[in-house]
């Protein structure tokens, strides 16, 4: 669950549902390693996950997003499958039992907020 209450939209991206459903799945699990390394309070975003070190997608199911702007000329593929991704995010976050704090940033961060009863 996100606070405060997010605004969602839609990804640019048209993925079929299969392939979105596995995209949210490698999404959750990033965010359940992040959340069994780190320490509640601490905060994070798409970019720390998916970026950088980590940008390298074409194993995973997140390279329908940057395929997807290749296939439709996007300007810049990468970076609007970034932003696609943080959409994602934001969606998978607050359907979790644990709870997170969005702020902005010079992009969207989340805190993982302590809750009882509500481990890994």
């Amino acid at each position: 669950m996100v606070t405060p209450t997010p605004k969602k939209r839609k990804t640019t991206a048209i993925i079929d549902e299969s392939r979105m459903d596995q995209i949210k799945a490698f999404v959750q699990g990033a965010v359940y390693c992040y959340c069994n390394v780190a320490d509640q309070g601490s905060k994070f975003s798409a970019r720390d996950l998916f970026g950088a070190y980590d940008s390298l997608w074409s194993a995973t199911p997140l390279k329908a997003l940057h395929q997807w702007h290749t296939d439709n000329d996007a300007d810049d593929p990468a970076g609007m499958a970034g932003k696609d991704l943080g959409w994602i995010l934001l969606d998978v976050l607050d359907s979790d039992v644990r709870q997170f704090r969005k702020s902005k940033e010079v992009v969207n961060v989340y805190e993982w907020l302590p809750s009882e009863g509500v481990g890994v």
